[in-house]
């Protein structure tokens, strides 16, 4: 969870930059669609907001902790698979924005996929991998603190799927009115915008993450998907 929002941006990258390669990125990704959001070396094509303490190198993307805000894409996306690796500090809390806004708070703009060091501890809305606030995972999928994590999320359309180290943790329905009525106004899903920034937090404890590509589905990206699409990953 984002403790505090700094008005402040340091641009460090160009509008609609997408690498064709990454570190850890398979041949089989290339071929399904997928590009890397992160070159390994350096911080083209993301957006600083808030404290600059985020700093590329030996392929891995490193948040220093100091200060507090997050890390944005100079573009947007609407429909989207993401895949990354974490590692997070001993202690430590940070977090995935996804489809979210420059302005206002990130993690309810759009969403936040939770990360944190609780390893072995019951899930909750607050726990790693939880949609922030909204939906816990079905288990704790997390590893220890200093070790890496791969994550994807899925989004198309309403639908969200999210899963850690090969463990599913939930599909929802953002429009679900079950689950809805369980928040308060101004943070439910049926509210958060349906296009926005890939960001990463900074929650003033150290961060790593690497091998972060993106299979873009959105209807702009020529992409044939729907939520209903046999083809779509997130078929009801």
């Amino acid at each position: 969870m984002l403790r505090k929002l700094f008005l402040g941006t340091v641009v460090v990258g160009i509008a609609g930059v997408i690498f064709t390669d990454a570190i850890g990125q398979s041949d089989a990704e290339k071929k399904e669609g997928y590009q890397a959001l992160f070159d390994g070396k350096s911080l083209k094509g993301w957006v600083v907001m808030g404290a600059n303490s985020w700093q590329a190198r030996n392929g891995v993307l490193y948040c220093s902790g100091e200060g507090s805000g997050w890390l944005r894409t100079t573009r947007q996306f609407q429909d989207f698979i993401l895949r990354l690796d974490f590692s997070i500090s001993k202690g430590g809390n940070s977090g995935i924005f996804i489809r979210a806004a420059e302005e206002g708070n990130p993690a309810f703009s759009g969403m936040e996929i939770q990360i944190l060091d609780d390893y072995d501890q019951a899930p909750d809305t607050h726990s790693a991998g939880a949609l922030y606030g909204a939906v816990a995972p079905a288990v704790n999928a997390s590893k220890p603190a200093g070790e890496w994590n791969q994550v994807e999320i899925a989004c198309v359309g309403r639908r969200v799927r999210v899963t850690m180290n090969g463990r599913r943790l939930y599909a929802v329905n953002l429009d679900d009115k079950e689950l809805n009525a369980t928040l308060r106004d101004d943070q439910k899903l049926t509210n958060r915008v349906p296009t926005g920034f890939i960001g990463l937090q900074n929650h003033g404890k150290p961060v790593e993450f690497r091998n972060i590509r993106i299979k873009d589905m959105s209807p702009s990206a020529g992409a044939q998907c729907s939520a209903k699409s046999p083809r779509c990953p997130l078929r009801p």
